[in-house]
């Protein structure tokens, strides 16, 4: 077998392989990783139900939507963007 190839098998396994983290550096880092994946997940969703029921996003309202890091907010929103008649609802 080439060693190109054992590399390839290597890497594989090493990809399926969850191990442990112990570091705390690197915890903190993942769990920043998670929030910001989970909080463009939300904005996304706010954004595709606005679009969905035909409201208009103003420049501000998606600027307002997208500049949002508070993770419970943005759920909010999302929850309450399913059932708005106009865009402005969202944020009262």
């Amino acid at each position: 077998m080439a060693p190109f190839s054992i590399r390839r098998l290597l890497e594989r396994d090493i990809m399926r392989t969850e191990l442990p983290i112990r570091s705390e550096f690197a915890k903190t880092y993942i769990a920043k990783g998670e929030a910001k994946g989970e909080i463009k997940g939300e904005i996304k969703a706010i954004l595709s139900v606005l679009d969905a029921r035909g409201l208009e996003v103003s420049s501000a309202a998606r600027e307002q939507i997208t500049g949002c890091t508070d993770l419970d907010q943005l759920e909010a929103w999302v929850r309450r963007a399913a059932t708005i008649q106009t865009t402005d609802q969202l944020f009262g």
